[in-house]
């Protein structure tokens, strides 16, 4: 399991996106579909459409991060899209539970999960 000190951004892509995309395609997502840097320090998550692969992109001040999940049965329950919301910023523990399979919305979480 991955776990992210509490003072990182992450922030999940609510729009599909290839997974053939690599460094580049994924960095260039980050700029153009998210609008933000990916120098930044944060993770950015990305999923495919079937929501069954899931892939992180994370600048160390080095190099380019990409992390990536398969799953063998299931799909990652994903925020849904919407025409005003591209992103949305998890604080770690939500980005786990996300991640671990728990569906947010109808846990019994409350708004602390969004930054």
């Amino acid at each position: 399991m991955l776990a992210f000190p509490a003072a990182i951004k992450i922030y999940v892509a609510v729009q599909p996106v290839d997974m053939r995309k690599q460094f580049n395609g994924l960095w260039t997502a980050v700029q153009d579909q998210l609008g933000e840097d990916p120098k930044s320090g944060a993770v950015f998550c990305f999923i495919n459409k079937d929501r069954t692969r899931l892939k992180l992109l994370y600048w160390d001040t080095t190099g380019v991060w990409v992390l990536a999940k398969r799953l063998e049965k299931g799909r990652f329950s994903w925020p849904q899209p919407s025409e005003k919301t591209t992103k949305l910023a998890l604080v770690p523990e939500a980005f786990a539970l996300l991640v671990g399979g728990i569906e947010l919305k109808h846990g019994s979480l409350k708004a602390w999960y969004e930054r």
